[in-house]
């Protein structure tokens, strides 16, 4: 497994892209290339990034490169992304499909199918239930996500307290960012009080942390497992004016959460990145298979270090979308 940080990723982004110009060939640059983009629609900040992400990648390769054609499709749930997906696989033939699942197992089937007509198949964040059916695999070190957060809160709980945590969409993502999170407070006196879905969702969010702070009258800290879900706890936390809570984290590295980590917010004073400009990495290496005489095979995933204030403009891009 090959690991490179945001930086490494930021350079791989636009490498991908300017090593290939002179590498290409004659003969591959007047091959037509179909390279569909499947993504979720941007229904919470993330996926908003996401689709960003995607749409610009859209714009430069195709501009780079004039016989690729960049298909992007986004969908508002897995079974719209399956529907997509077949349709966009019955009306063209595609070299190469860049997919970041709705869920993993309702496209796992759908992606095989692709895959079985000779589809060049990049899996992007979200893995897919069987990891064999993919070329190449772009995401981020969520066991990493979890772990780092669940050492820093129980240094400064000082290795026991109750917590409550927000999971996501049940994904292979979310099982890795709760595994690295449990396995670490596991070592400790920290006891989960509760664990629940809230979707990646803010308003899903806030009506569970209603729900967590009626059910617990003491609750030392909150992990949303993600910045969409935490915007929703802090306004759960505010409208009920509950002081016991001395940490509510999440996870992503949103750039209002950046904002709070950076004015050194004592509630908040961290997170951790998971950038959605991970589609538009993929997207440029799925380019570059075409393009550049340079297979592109593997798992790429991307380092997830703590987010402090001592570091925090490294991560902070005020015109990002996310």
């Amino acid at each position: 497994m090959k690991s490179i940080t945001l930086k490494a990723r930021i350079l791989l982004s636009t490498a991908a892209i300017v090593l290939a110009l002179p590498l290409g060939s004659a003969q591959a640059q007047d091959k037509k290339v179909t390279i569909a983009v499947s993504i979720p629609a941007a229904t919470h900040g993330w996926t908003g990034g996401v689709v960003y992400h995607a749409q610009q990648a859209e714009k430069e390769i195709e501009a780079a490169f004039p016989n690729i054609d960049v298909v992007v499709s986004t969908a508002a749930s897995a079974t719209a992304q399956v529907s997509s997906l077949e349709d966009l696989s019955a009306t063209r033939a595609l070299d190469a499909l860049v997919i970041l699942p709705f869920t993993s197992e309702e496209l796992t089937g759908p992606v095989e199918q692709v895959k079985a007509k000779g589809t060049f198949v990049a899996v992007v964040d979200r893995g897919l239930a069987d990891p064999s059916i993919q070329d190449l695999y772009v995401a981020g070190d969520n066991i990493a996500v979890g772990a780092n957060t669940a050492r820093w809160l129980s240094e400064k709980l000082g290795g026991e307290g109750q917590i409550v945590v927000l999971r996501g969409i049940p994904t292979v993502i979310d099982d890795e960012r709760i595994k690295g999170f449990s396995d670490v407070i596991a070592g400790t006196k920290i006891k989960i009080l509760d664990i629940q879905y809230a979707n990646w969702n803010q308003d899903e969010a806030f009506k569970l942390m209603q729900d967590y702070l009626a059910k617990y009258p003491q609750i030392d800290a909150v992990w949303a497992n993600d910045d969409d879900m935490l915007l929703g706890v802090i306004e759960a936390v505010d409208r009920a004016g509950r002081t016991d809570i001395k940490y509510a984290l999440g996870g992503n590295g949103m750039k209002q959460v950046i904002e709070m980590v950076k004015a050194g917010d004592k509630r908040t004073p961290i997170s951790t990145p998971y950038p959605p400009s991970m589609i538009k990495s993929a997207i440029y290496m799925t380019a570059g298979q075409f393009t550049g005489q340079a297979p592109m095979r593997g798992s790429f995933k991307l380092d997830a270090p703590l987010i402090t204030p001592e570091n925090a403009d490294q991560f902070y891009f005020p015109d990002s979308p996310f």
